[in-house]
């Protein structure tokens, strides 16, 4: 008989529950685990440490979640289709094209919740979200990945990296190709420092055509636990990082 599923509460500073209380892949909220708590850099810091993560919309409560299975990439297997694989060429050589880390933070997560709002109304990277990934990236473990062109931010994304383990969060663009460049960087970045995966959180199918698969909760779990054990990398990107992607 399937289990009755109830949404547990957590007050402020509480422990998670473990993320095996969570919804199941055929419920109505898959991989819904608790409500409330706060959200902040500490509690951020002990969820992406146990494969939780905050999803929630202005007016609701503070949602964790933890799906099973965890898409997930792994960098080895992306997928650097043609029309980008010229780009890069172009970002390489440099010219108009830069790719920066940690310099515009605010300004990425902002450009994330606009383009959001514009895509779908009711955005999750609100207020509270951005003032919490805010804080962690002032704590040196969210970080920026910034595409500019022309002296002007054209698109990147936002992640959290703990350790060696790397969850990314939300991107945008305003220029064609501009967080695809951003994401490729942070690929060979992860390239250069042996960082095998990048978690996806949620199944897409423009995440599945970069080579992105879903993997069981539980190995993605040990996988994180084995990675934000290890020295965290020097959040800077190198030009030279890009042979992890072009070779000549």
């Amino acid at each position: 008989m399937p289990r009755k599923l109830t949404l547990d509460w957590i007050l402020p500073g509480e422990d998670f529950p473990p993320v095996t209380r969570a919804w199941p892949a055929t419920s109505r909220a898959p991989g819904l685990l608790v409500a409330g708590g706060s959200l902040n850099a500490e509690s951020l810091q002990r969820a992406y440490r146990h494969g939780i993560f905050p999803w929630f919309s202005e007016g609701q409560p503070i949602l964790w979640w933890s799906p099973d299975p965890r898409m997930v990439l792994e960098v080895a297997n992306f997928r650097l289709h043609r029309s980008l694989r010229k780009t890069l060429i172009q970002v390489r050589a440099g010219g108009q094209f830069e790719v920066r880390f940690d310099t515009a933070f605010e300004q990425v997560i902002a450009a994330c919740s606009s383009d959001h709002v514009r895509k779908q109304p009711g955005t999750w990277i609100g207020p509270e979200i951005v003032d919490a990934y805010c804080e962690l990236h002032r704590n040196g473990l969210a970080h920026s990945v910034e595409t500019w062109i022309d002296g002007q931010l054209a698109g990147g994304l936002y992640c959290v990296g703990i350790g060696q383990a790397v969850f990314g969060e939300s991107m945008f663009t305003r220029q064609s190709n501009a967080s695809k460049i951003a994401l490729a960087a942070l690929v060979a970045f992860c390239r250069q420092h042996e960082i095998a995966q990048i978690d996806c959180q949620q199944n897409t199918s423009h995440l599945a055509s970069l080579g992105a698969h879903e993997i069981e909760r539980k190995l993605f779990l040990e996988r994180v636990q084995y990675a934000a054990a290890k020295p965290a990398p020097h959040w800077r990107f190198e030009p030279l990082y890009w042979q992890h992607l072009l070779h000549f």
